[in-house]
């Protein structure tokens, strides 16, 4: 869980600067527009379009851009395509299991990018429900570490809103909750005065495959393959990978 947390992480801090920005930009967008369309405008009772906003502000989305996006979604402006979540279930080299999110306005050309990302990179499709027991949604909050701000101090804020566990990936704490309890365990994080990174229900793993140097650089590389599709919101995987590989790949 928390090996793939922290690369997960290390991915999300280098995209700000990556080559690939404008891509992460769009995908941004969509994610607000979609959340918008879902629950309506009013972030304080739509707390999917607040986590999605709060992204989009992180990665450095001009506010404009964000504005448009939910007015769109929200019916308040005109132009926009109606996207679909689906998502896409596959193995990565090792038998690593792979979920795969998409929103997408076009289920054939999402099905093909996913289905070409996989054997193109040693991988494979599989069939619905094959691959998604071994994985949980759970919510999950990544708090950076700042000074005077304790593992106990974030495990002592987030106790009553429903959080599981708090684990220390190295530069950051996770915290994971039930995700109906996300919002609540953000909160709580909030009135604390406790800053964190990003909030997000996603898809966490029961059980691990622990990956050599040379196996952690074939799954990455195809994980990279899937996540440059346009329609893919979100790649999930279970594997775990040492520290050391990690700061080695990254």
């Amino acid at each position: 869980m928390s090996g793939h947390s922290k690369w997960a992480t290390t991915k999300h801090k280098k995209a700000v600067v990556d080559a690939r920005r404008g891509k992460l930009f769009a995908k941004l967008i969509k994610n607000v527009e979609v959340a918008a369309r879902t629950g309506g405008a009013d972030m304080a009772g739509n707390p999917t379009l607040y986590e999605a906003v709060q992204k989009a502000k992180r990665n450095s989305v001009p506010s404009d851009n964000i504005d448009r996006a939910v007015s769109r979604g929200a019916g308040l402006e005109a132009g926009g395509a109606t996207y679909e979540a689906i998502t896409y279930e596959g193995y990565a080299p090792g038998g690593v299991a792979v979920l795969v999110e998409c929103l997408t306005d076009n289920k054939n050309r999402a099905a093909a990018d996913v289905r070409a990302a996989l054997t193109r990179n040693g991988g494979s499709m599989a069939d619905p429900g094959s691959v998604s027991y071994m994985f949980a949604r759970k919510g999950v909050v990544i708090v950076g570490k700042a000074p005077g701000v304790t593992e106990d101090d974030v495990l002592t804020a987030v106790l009553e809103a429903g959080a599981e566990e708090v684990n220390d990936l190295g530069e950051s704490f996770e915290v994971v909750s039930e995700a109906t309890d996300l919002t609540a365990v953000r909160s709580a994080l909030q009135q604390a005065g406790i800053d964190y990174e990003s909030a997000e229900a996603a898809f966490l793993p029961s059980v691990e495959i622990p990956l050599d140097e040379e196996q952690a650089r074939r799954v990455f590389r195809l994980i990279e393959a899937i996540e440059d599709s346009d329609d893919v919101q979100d790649v999930y995987a279970n594997y775990s990978v040492p520290d050391e590989i990690i700061e080695k790949l990254g």
